[in-house]
């Protein structure tokens, strides 16, 4: 093998052990989340708040519907006279005043995903 061959190889494999370093590292940093939609119960702890799927594990909401990561929904809620001024958040899923409200919320996600979801942070 010729020296130039032999840097080329060098190069290439330390690149390669980089890159898969890198995503490996990135990849046990993530947190997992409700919003993988597999099915599989998820924990809820340590969650990465990504927005990335139906699920909102942080608020206990489906992500559309979450007013509290989404301010956009906020006039929509608050033009329905669903809206709880003490705590910030539609009265609907104030959990804070009722606890009972969530029920509604975790019976769409079981139904989705056949398990019950993760407590709301």
């Amino acid at each position: 093998m010729t020296m130039k061959m032999s840097r080329n190889l060098v190069m290439r494999s330390t690149t390669f052990l980089t890159l898969v370093g890198t995503l490996v590292l990135a990849g046990c940093s993530k947190s997992e989340t409700a919003s993988d939609g597999s099915g599989e119960p998820v924990a809820a702890t340590n969650v990465d708040h990504s927005h990335g799927g139906w699920w909102c594990v942080e608020h206990g909401v489906p992500e559309e519907e979450c007013a509290l990561c989404d301010k956009s929904l906020v006039s929509k809620f608050k033009d329905a006279g669903d809206w709880c001024d003490e705590h910030g958040r539609p009265e609907s899923q104030c959990f804070i005043c009722s606890p009972k409200r969530f029920d509604k919320f975790a019976a769409t996600y079981e139904a989705k995903t056949g398990h019950k979801p993760p407590q709301p942070e």
